[in-house]
């Protein structure tokens, strides 16, 4: 353990933060973080949706701004997600070993890191944002109102960055409490602030669409104040001083290796969505559009099972810390028979009401009649992601976070490209080639992540049998 060089503050520490995720029921503590963790991502995505449909009363081209905005915004997320998770899974290490110090310092460590990347993103983002912008095709009105929607969203990456490293140290000690809270929270500010940073009054004036990014920015500030007085409050960020925020090369190098492999994983996912979209697109817009209905859909039936990947990655982590290589198997078991039921309801309530979902998003009835064809093959997909989400993030809390980056890899972009191009050109099954393919390299993908991560588990007993 490490030499404890704060006494007068660790006993306040160690007993508003210790936990009991190292010895209580793990079935208990998968619901108790899970449930928030849920209920905090259904809000966040509906933010979004807040977010889509005032910017639709605007104009045409102030939603195809947002849009279009979407790729250089998820930048910002997959940097933050990765800073978050490698924050969790260390934070959470150090406290199931019972090095208390060594926690301690990870946390001044995270934020300074969190800021450094902050700042560059915002300097890099104002730089190259109007260009990439213009690659992409935009000009005229429409170039400039994703760029004034974007300037707004960099200059608040900071508290982008800052809220998700204290979501992930609060995840680190077992706490999804609060920041469910501020998405709630959020949300219904976000029902009050929209319209009216859009439209102006009351002091303000009509800012249009960057109202809507100004919103957002206003909303993570007063989500940083409170989750920071939620952190003092539990006295997980008490005693601090400067020195202790100058960057460290080693505390900088764990979270450099823990993070970028996330953070990649994520990037993939764009990269992904890129290939598939070349794929689709082939075969006319309303294959496009029945896609990217059919994708919103599946995201809101995995919506609930979300919150097993927050507690699968904390409790990975500090029973890993603790040795307690058991408990992890039970984690992994428990999670994916959790997620399991969970996505498997999905599927049938999906399965039941197709065309009901596609009505909601469209009246096109050939949009409609692609979109059924895709999801009722996508529907059995379901329970394939949520055994591939849990399993990563079971790797990343055990610090293994290079495996979600390869698998990341292979679901998105090696394995499509073939098995897309063979099943719908090579066999001719067209349009049903792709779904099917994307049914194959999910299902692949999710089989390698249970029968690998199973098998590191397993070692890990091992060898602790043989120490």
């Amino acid at each position: 353990m490490v030499h404890n060089q704060y006494p007068e503050l660790n006993i306040k520490y160690y007993m508003t933060t210790s936990s009991d995720l190292t010895t209580a029921p793990i079935s208990i503590l998968i619901r108790r973080l899970a449930i928030p963790a849920g209920t905090g991502f259904f809000f966040n995505t509906m933010f979004n949706v807040v977010d889509t449909w005032y910017g639709s009363r605007l104009s045409t081209t102030a939603l195809a701004a947002m849009s279009l905005s979407f790729p250089v915004f998820f930048i910002i997320i997959a940097v933050g997600a990765g800073i978050s998770t490698a924050t969790t899974a260390l934070i959470g290490n150090a406290l199931g070993r019972d090095a208390r110090d060594e926690a301690h310092q990870f946390i001044p460590q995270a934020f300074s890191f969190a800021i450094i990347h902050a700042i560059t993103l915002t300097a890099l983002g104002l730089l190259f944002t109007p260009s990439i912008f213009r690659y992409m095709g935009a000009s005229g009105e429409y170039l400039s109102l994703a760029v004034s929607y974007m300037s707004v969203i960099f200059w608040g990456s900071s508290f982008f960055m800052l809220n998700f490293v204290m979501n992930a140290i609060l995840n680190s000690h077992g706490n999804t409490l609060i920041y469910r809270n501020f998405l709630v929270a959020g949300f219904l500010l976000n029902l009050i602030f929209d319209p009216w940073f859009m439209y102006g009054g009351l002091g303000l004036p009509a800012f249009g669409l960057p109202g809507v990014a100004l919103a957002t920015l206003v909303i993570q500030c007063i989500g940083s104040i409170y989750i920071f007085s939620s952190l003092m409050r539990l006295g997980i960020v008490e005693g601090f001083h400067f020195r202790e925020f100058i960057p460290r090369w080693h505390y900088y190098w764990e979270l450099s290796k823990q993070g970028f492999p996330s953070t990649m994983n994520m990037m993939t996912v764009t990269l992904g969505s890129f290939i598939i979209t070349w794929f689709v697109s082939r075969y006319g817009k309303d294959a496009v559009a029945a896609y990217g209905i059919g994708f919103r859909i599946e995201q809101l039936v995995l919506l609930p099972v979300m919150g097993l990947n927050v507690s699968t990655l904390a409790l990975s982590a500090q029973n890993f810390g603790a040795a307690r290589f058991d408990r992890i198997r039970k984690v992994l078991k428990i999670s994916l028979l959790y997620g399991f039921i969970l996505a498997s309801t999905g599927t049938v309530v999906v399965l039941l009401i197709t065309k009901t979902l596609l009505a909601v998003f469209t009246t096109d009835t050939a949009v409609i009649t692609t979109g059924i064809r895709f999801l009722r093959i996508e529907a059995f997909v379901f329970p394939a992601y949520v055994l591939l989400y849990i399993c990563v993030s079971t790797m990343q809390g055990i610090k293994r976070p290079v495996f979600a980056l390869w698998i990341g890899l292979y679901r998105q972009i090696a394995a499509p490209i073939p098995i897309f191009h063979f099943l719908s050109i090579v066999l001719g099954w067209g349009i049903m080639g792709i779904w099917w393919g994307v049914f194959t390299v999910t299902w692949s993908a999710a089989a390698i992540a249970v029968v690998y991560v199973s098998w590191i588990i397993k070692k890990l007993e091992k060898d602790m049998e043989s120490a």
